[in-house]
């Protein structure tokens, strides 16, 4: 019967079953995958993460309650220094559990457990960033509303380039009344020949023609 069996003993005394997962749990920090049972994966999964939760915050209470789980301290460093420099941002769902297939000796389900920030296939080759806690992240945010600067520059540039289309434009309209000046010169010149030509011709025929027609009027009298 399975009265009060709220989770898998993994056919295991307390004791061994600790050990056993506080082993698993560092090996899983340390090489950030792991092959083992589907049942002991999914047992793994349940001791490791919570784990994983208090690392976001460093302090020395929480330090000292993984520490009591894991019994490593270079696992200890490595999860507040490394692991939780990646799973700073996430909410929860820090490992992920991939089946395997079947072990040959016993025919038993067989699954690989990782942590999901440090797989580069399923990431689709993303950069990984270093993802800091809340607390530096404030800290970092800050400064970075400072390059605003430039913009004042590119006004200087506009004003500079209007200015010179606007000192060129007045050139151009003070050399076309220089040619509508020389125009007029040329349409007073040609009626001056013209009423000087007629009057001297009129007046030098007409006395030369009159003049010996008076004459022969005078012979006939006489």
């Amino acid at each position: 019967m399975r009265h009060g069996k709220k989770f898998n003993h993994l056919s295991r005394q307390t004791g061994h079953r600790k050990s056993m997962l506080a082993n698993m749990a560092c090996s899983l920090i340390e090489h950030k995958r792991i092959n083992t049972t589907v049942a002991k994966a999914k047992a793994l999964k349940q001791f490791v993460e919570p784990l994983i939760t208090k690392s976001k915050e460093d302090t020395t209470h929480n330090r000292r309650i993984v520490f009591a789980n894991l019994r490593s301290k270079y696992a200890v460093t490595d999860l507040f220094r490394d692991v939780a420099a990646k799973v700073g941002d996430r909410p929860g769902g820090y490992t992920r559990i991939i089946k395997v297939g079947n072990r040959l000796g016993d025919n038993a389900d067989m699954a690989m457990i990782e942590l999901v920030d440090f797989n580069e296939l399923y990431n689709g080759g993303k950069k990984e960033e270093k993802k800091g806690r809340t607390r530096r992240a404030k800290k970092t945010s800050a400064p970075v509303a400072t390059p605003a600067a430039p913009a004042p520059v590119v006004e200087e540039v506009v004003d500079s380039s209007e200015s010179e289309q606007a000192e060129q434009t007045p050139v151009a309209e003070v050399e076309t009344p220089a040619a509508e000046v020389e125009t007029p010169e040329v349409v007073e010149e040609t009626p001056v020949a013209e009423v000087e030509e007629t009057p001297a011709d009129e007046v030098e025929e007409t006395p030369a023609d009159e003049a010996p027609a008076d004459e022969e009027s005078k012979e006939e009298k006489e």
